[in-house]
């Protein structure tokens, strides 16, 4: 069994509905996502992608469609939360805006992402990590192992 790890970065900004710190303000950051899959590499002459467990661009193609395209340089926001309406009207006014129905904390932004892509991966490979970068020096893990007990 082998573990590959792909590092994508991306700009967001998002506000926290109802926080009593500085993050209910709109503010962005500069993400930095980790994604570790693992499986076992091909073992087969005639297949293109032998000794591979699963090409790098094939996984890149998997987060940057579902993760990085949507998410860059948007604003997340809220759907369940009064700033649906703020995001509405930044909207109308051409801005880029992502609705979640959850609080866009780094927490459940790897919670919705770890769901989205084992839904993409193929069968014989496992999403094992995710690890999200919000700033420098603080990150969230999500990992499967901490799902399955």
């Amino acid at each position: 069994m082998i573990r590959l790890t792909k590092i994508f970065t991306f700009e967001t900004a998002h506000a926290l509905w109802g926080y009593d710190g500085k993050c209910k303000n709109i503010h962005g950051h500069s993400y930095k996502l980790y994604v570790t899959i693992k499986g076992i590499p091909v073992d087969d002459l005639d297949d293109k992608k032998n000794g591979m467990v699963m090409d790098f661009s094939d996984l890149k193609l998997i987060v940057n469609s579902l993760i990085i395209g949507p998410l860059d340089h948007g604003v997340v926001l809220n759907a369940q939360s009064k700033h649906k309406d703020l995001g509405e009207r930044l909207i109308a006014e051409g801005h880029k805006v992502i609705f979640t129905d959850y609080q866009p904390t780094c927490e459940n932004m790897l919670i919705d992402f770890a769901k989205k892509i084992q839904a993409k991966l193929p069968q014989n490979i496992l999403l094992v990590k995710l690890k999200l970068y919000e700033t420098e020096t603080s990150y969230g893990e999500w990992r499967l192992e901490d799902q399955m007990k």
